[in-house]
C-alpha cells in the first residue's frame, strides 16, 4: 500500500491533454483536502515529442520535484525509455491505449495494459482518454466524486451539453476501470488542505502584480515569461490593465517606461534573450530614475538553448546589465505566496526609489503548481509616490536620501524634464563636472534608505554546516534538509539576492562549512556572496541540464559534500 505520499507521472504527447487532466486534478485534491504539488517537464513542441507531468500527494505539505515514480500512466509509448532511471521494481506502469515495453515487467515493475479503443470508439476518439485518466486519478487517490462531476460539467459547459455528457461518461468508465485495478493508496487528508489556493507561480507573479497596482503592461512573448502576460490579460478588463503585446523587446521596456512617465505602474515579462535587447532601457531607467518592475523568467541559455527547460543561469545577466553604474534590486522568490508578496513589494519599491527591480523566476517556478494560504489583501494599500509639481519644480533636486520627488506631467504647473544625458537638477543636459558627480552621487545613496529583505534560516540555529539557496531551490532544499535530519547542517534561503542583506555576513560566519546550490554552471550567486561578504564558499552543488534539482539527488550530493 502506497501510504504517506505518492508520485503520479503521466508522459504523453503535446496535444494528449495533460493539461487537462493536471488542471482538473490538481483542484480537485485541493477540494478533496490533500496537500499535493504539481511540476511539468516539456519539449520544444506544439505536436508530438514526449512531456511529462509529477503529480505529488501527501499528507504534509509538499513542494518540490522527486525522482520516484510510484505510478506511470503512460498515454504514448515514448515515454518509458526516457524515464527509465526514476523507474524501480515498485513502480506500478499503466498503459493508456499504448503497449508498454516487456522489459519494464523483466524489471519488476507491474505493468498494466488498458485497452480502451472499444470506449473511446463509443465516445468518440481517443481525445476522451485523458477524460478517463483523470477518471481513474479520482478513484485512485480517493477524491470526491461529486466534485469531480462538477469540475467537468464547469470546464465544458461552454461546449454544449452533448459534449459534457460525453465528459461525464468517460470521467465514469475511469473511475470504474481504476476500481478493478487494486492499487491500494492511503494517504490522510489534511483539514487545512481545501481552504488553501491552488496556483502556479504564473498566476502568483500575476497576482502579486494586480496587488502591487499594475495598469500597464508591454511584453513581447518569450517563454516561460509569456504567461505572466497571457494572466494580465485574462485579468485586464475586471483590474483595469492596459495589455500591449509589443513589436519586440526594446519597444517593450520603453513603453514601460513612458507608462510610468505617465503615472502607470507598469511592468515587462520576458526570458534571458529578450532581457539581452532590454538592457539599453535598463540603463535609461537608471539615468532618468524611472521605476521600472522587470519579469525575467529563466530558461537555460546561451542564445535560444532550451526554450522550454529551467535554469538560474541569468542572476549575472541582471546584476551587470546596463552601462553605467546605477541601483537596482533584485528578488527571487521560491514560494508561491512570496512570490505574490514580493510582485506586490516590487511594484512599491521601484515607485518609492525610482530605480528598477527585478523578479527572477524560471521555467520550473512558473510552471508549478502547489498549495499556498489565502493572502488577505484588505489591508493593502497602493500608495502613487508622485507629487502635484510647482512652477519652481526640479525632477532631479538633490536630497539627503537620493530620491527626488517625482512629477507626473499635467499634473502640476511644473516642467517634468526627463533626459538620458547627464542633466542638472532641472533635467536639462550638463556637462558640468561637478554635477555629473553629484548626480551619480544621489542615485547610489538611494538605497541607504531601503529595508532588505531578510534571508530565512530553516532549520537548527547551532549549525556548522549552511546550505545556501535562491530562488526555486527553496523546496528542494527543504526537503532535502529534512530527510537529512541532522542538527549541524542549516538553510539560509535568499528570496532577496541583491542587494545582498546586510544581515547574510553573521549568517554565513557561523558556518564553518558554506555549501551553495544552484541550477547553473558556474555558481553565481555563490561568486556573488563571496564578493560581496568576503567570506569564501567551501562548495558548490550545481545542476545545468534544464532540469529542476531533485530530492533525492540534493540529498546524496548534499552528503557527498560533507564527507569530502
Amino acid at each position: 500500500m502506497l501510504k504517506d505520499q505518492v508520485s503520479i507521472v503521466l508522459s504523453g504527447e503535446a496535444g494528449q491533454g495533460l493539461d487537462t487532466i493536471e488542471s482538473l486534478i490538481i483542484i480537485l485534491l485541493k477540494k478533496s483536502g490533500f496537500n499535493a504539488f504539481l511540476s511539468r517537464e516539456f519539449m520544444s513542441r506544439i505536436r508530438g515529442g514526449n512531456n511529462t507531468s509529477e503529480i505529488r500527494v501527501s499528507s504534509e505539505k509538499v513542494h518540490a520535484f522527486v525522482d520516484k515514480i510510484d505510478i506511470l500512466i503512460m498515454l504514448s509509448p515514448q515515454g518509458a525509455d526516457r524515464l527509465e532511471t526514476r523507474l524501480t521494481p515498485a513502480t506500478i506502469i499503466i498503459g493508456a491505449n499504448v503497449a508498454v515495453p516487456a522489459k519494464y515487467a523483466e524489471m519488476g515493475c507491474r505493468v498494466i495494459a488498458l485497452d480502451l479503443e472499444e470506449k473511446l470508439a463509443a465516445l468518440g476518439g481517443s481525445i476522451y482518454t485523458n477524460i478517463i485518466v483523470t477518471g481513474m486519478l479520482t478513484s485512485l487517490l480517493a477524491c470526491d466524486d461529486a466534485s469531480a462531476q462538477e469540475l467537468i460539467r464547469s470546464r465544458f459547459k461552454a461546449k454544449g451539453e452533448e459534449l459534457v455528457n460525453k465528459n461525464l461518461v468517460a470521467l465514469q468508465q475511469g473511475v470504474d476501470i481504476a476500481r478493478e485495478l487494486d492499487i491500494p493508496i492511503a494517504i490522510e487528508r489534511d483539514a487545512k488542505a481545501a481552504a488553501k489556493t491552488a496556483l502556479s507561480g504564473t498566476e502568483a507573479i500575476g497576482i502579486g502584480a494586480i496587488a502591487g497596482g499594475c495598469n500597464f503592461i508591454a511584453s513581447y512573448p518569450m517563454s516561460p515569461g509569456t504567461g505572466v502576460l497571457a494572466y494580465l490579460a485574462k485579468q485586464s478588463k475586471e483590474h483595469g490593465i492596459i495589455v500591449e503585446q509589443a513589436e519586440d523587446e526594446i519597444a517593450a521596456i520603453n513603453m514601460m517606461l513612458g507608462a510610468w512617465y505617465a503615472g502607470a505602474r507598469a511592468m515587462v515579462t520576458t526570458s534571458g534573450g529578450g532581457f539581452a535587447l532590454m538592457t539599453e532601457g535598463m540603463s535609461l531607467a537608471g539615468c532618468v530614475e524611472s521605476p521600472a518592475v522587470i519579469h525575467l523568467a529563466q530558461r537555460p541559455g546561451p542564445a535560444t538553448g532550451l526554450p522550454t527547460r529551467t535554469e538560474q543561469g541569468d542572476l549575472n545577466l541582471v546584476l551587470y546589465a546596463g552601462q553605467g553604474d546605477f541601483p537596482r534590486v533584485i528578488y527571487a522568490p521560491g514560494k508561491f505566496d512570496d512570490a505574490i508578496t514580493l510582485t506586490q513589494k516590487a511594484f512599491d519599491v521601484a515607485d518609492q526609489f525610482q530605480i528598477p527591480v527585478i523578479l527572477l523566476t524560471d521555467q520550473y517556478f512558473l510552471d508549478s503548481i502547489g498549495m499556498t494560504e489565502q493572502i488577505d489583501f484588505s489591508k493593502s494599500a497602493i500608495v502613487n509616490n508622485f507629487i502635484e509639481t510647482t512652477a519652481d519644480y526640479q525632477r532631479y533636486a538633490l536630497t539627503p536620501s537620493g530620491v527626488s520627488p517625482r512629477g507626473i506631467p499635467g499634473y502640476g504647473k511644473g516642467l517634468v524634464c526627463a533626459d538620458s544625458d547627464e542633466h542638472s537638477e532641472n533635467g536639462r543636459i550638463t556637462e558640468d563636472f561637478a554635477m555629473r558627480v553629484a548626480m551619480v552621487d544621489k542615485r547610489m545613496r538611494k538605497l541607504d534608505g531601503y529595508k532588505d529583505v531578510e534571508p530565512e534560516l530553516i532549520g537548527n540555529k547551532d549549525y556548522s554546516t549552511l546550505l545556501i539557496g535562491w530562488g526555486s531551490t527553496y523546496g528542494a532544499i527543504c526537503e532535502a534538509l529534512k530527510l537529512l535530519n541532522r542538527d549541524d547542517i542549516a538553510f539560509a534561503f535568499f528570496q532577496q539576492v541583491y542587494p545582498v542583506p546586510s544581515s547574510a555576513v553573521k549568517m554565513l560566519e557561523q558556518a564553518q562549512k558554506r555549501i551553495v546550490i544552484e541550477n547553473n554552471a558556474t555558481g553565481q550567486f555563490g561568486k556573488l556572496l563571496e564578493m560581496e561578504t568576503l567570506l569564501k564558499v567551501h562548495q558548490k552543488i550545481l545542476k545545468y541540464n534544464g532540469m529542476p534539482f531533485s530530492v533525492e539527488e540534493l540529498v546524496e550530493r548534499i552528503l557527498g559534500g560533507l564527507s569530502s
